[in-house]
């Protein structure tokens, strides 16, 4: 069943998706909602990224916190925006409201891309954690093997109901964030100083290192928009969802800035370049052997589920949502006996089982070549998000105490800047293949414009408008 509106005028934007079960007992409350954004972010992008990070030295670090800055005001402005513009889609619906049907169509296709290019690039960092235990000389043929496994399995389970998923969500969430907690705060009393290496080991400028570095760091904070992607499946959206969407991103910003400091002091950079297991390495270099390797192995391991289970439900959740605005195949619209988008699960998760394989047989630099499209791709709707919050508070902000006004509109454009900034350090490579995937939804977009027999741009009419219209 559609949930978009039809008028005389125009459509509104998304809706919230029905409760396939008639209540709110099945919906993602505060604690739900939050582990969504912590276990989407927190993949097992966190531990293969100092070893993606060490090429540049220390001076990623600088990187990451100036990155941890952007992603908070990024985090700060995605919540005001579920709080005014309600349903599922996130930064799709937020540019469809602002800008219209166009708008909103490449922010709906750009981050689709996103989502399954970064299950690939979850799965391959995942696939390193399994060969601590099992094909340990790296064979291909076994880590695409094992990089299906790790891609299906999520699938399943996301197929199964949003039951099974938060339930997931909460559970790998919690058995990954202690570790990694632990990880981030006594492995401090272990660092050496002499790990660190040259504070700029590029051989660039101290600029281009920090942008290069940002783009990867970036990557490891793809997610923070998941709970306003999936507000149609949590309980008080317009509360829960600017909550979630900030105490997560605290929550990431912490484990991840005192993480990348322990790995960095506890393993020479020389080593950490090569490593495909950066905190295992770390954690045997700590506590001696290899049995705190492998907990941390298996932490990450965990933690690469999780994230997948996440991810796996959001790649279908933006793509539903242009669909019931007939801006996507309808298809992707459907949902199964248990609620929930089984075509884009499942497509999404073959387009991303093609993508790993081609990487594994083409690409040198697997897991940093995949991450820097995923940013390409997901900087487009944050900077679609920023400025449409900006637009908002330039245009109806007036009616906003002017302190309130400024601090939000300072917020609003700091989230731009930092997402002009990360698409500059991408690398030319990266911006080629992420615009060369961008451009490849046009005739999409022009096919579905003329199943619909339109020409030119409709009028949207935001879904609070219609019900205030209608009570």
């Amino acid at each position: 069943m559609s949930n978009d509106v039809d008028t005389a005028e125009g459509r509104t934007a998304s809706a919230v998706p029905p409760d396939p079960d008639g209540g709110t007992e099945h919906r993602f409350g505060l604690p739900t909602a939050t582990a969504l954004v912590v276990g989407s972010v927190i993949g097992t992008g966190v531990f293969a990224l100092p070893s993606a990070l060490a090429p540049y030295g220390p001076i990623s670090l600088v990187s990451f916190i100036l990155v941890t800055i952007g992603a908070m005001a990024l985090a700060l402005a995605l919540g005001s925006l579920s709080k005014r513009v309600p349903g599922s889609g996130g930064p799709y619906v937020y540019a469809r409201d602002a800008f219209g049907d166009f708008a909103g169509f490449l922010n709906a296709w750009s981050y689709w891309i996103t989502a399954w290019a970064g299950n690939a690039a979850i799965v391959v960092a995942w696939v390193g954690y399994v060969e601590v235990f099992w094909n340990s000389g790296h064979s291909k043929l076994w880590s695409i093997v094992i990089a299906m496994v790790g891609l299906w399995i999520p699938a399943v389970i996301n197929l199964s109901g949003v039951r099974n998923i938060g339930a997931a969500q909460l559970v790998t969430t919690v058995l990954k964030f202690i570790p990694l907690l632990f990880m981030a705060t006594v492995g401090l009393l272990f660092i050496k100083t002499h790990n660190f290496g040259p504070f700029n080991a590029s051989g660039t400028s101290a600029g281009g290192a920090i942008s290069a570095a940002a783009a990867i760091a970036l990557f490891s904070y793809l997610g923070i928009e998941t709970a306003s992607v999936a507000a149609g499946r949590v309980r008080d959206p317009k509360r829960n969802v600017a909550r979630a969407t900030v105490l997560g991103t605290i929550a990431c910003a912490v484990v991840y800035i005192l993480g990348t400091i322990t790995v960095f002091g506890t393993v020479s950079n020389a080593t950490l370049q090569k490593s495909s297991a950066p905190f295992t390495d770390s954690a045997n270099a700590m506590f001696g052997g290899h049995w705190a390797g492998n907990i941390v192995a298996i932490t990450a391991i965990i933690s690469g589920i999780g994230a997948l289970v996440g991810w796996t439900l959001i790649v279908a959740e933006m793509p539903q949502a242009a669909a019931r605005d007939r801006l996507f195949p309808a298809r992707f619209a459907v949902e199964n006996r248990h609620g929930v988008p089984a075509f884009g699960i499942v497509i999404s998760t073959i387009l991303a089982s093609i993508l790993t394989i081609i990487s594994y047989t083409q690409f040198d630099t697997v897991f940093t070549t995949i991450v820097l499209l995923s940013v390409v791709t997901a900087v487009i709707p944050y900077l679609f998000s920023a400025t449409a919050q900006l637009y908002w508070l330039l245009i109806r902000g007036r009616a906003v105490h002017w302190a309130h006004l400024v601090r939000d509109a300072g917020v609003a454009v700091i989230a731009l800047a930092f997402s002009f900034w990360c698409l500059s350090g991408s690398g030319y490579q990266a911006v080629y293949y992420g615009t060369f995937c961008l451009f490849l939804g046009l005739p999409v977009y022009v096919w579905m414009k003329i199943g619909r027999r339109e020409y030119g741009e409709s009028l949207v009419i935001p879904a609070e408008l219609i019900m205030e219209e209608k009570s």
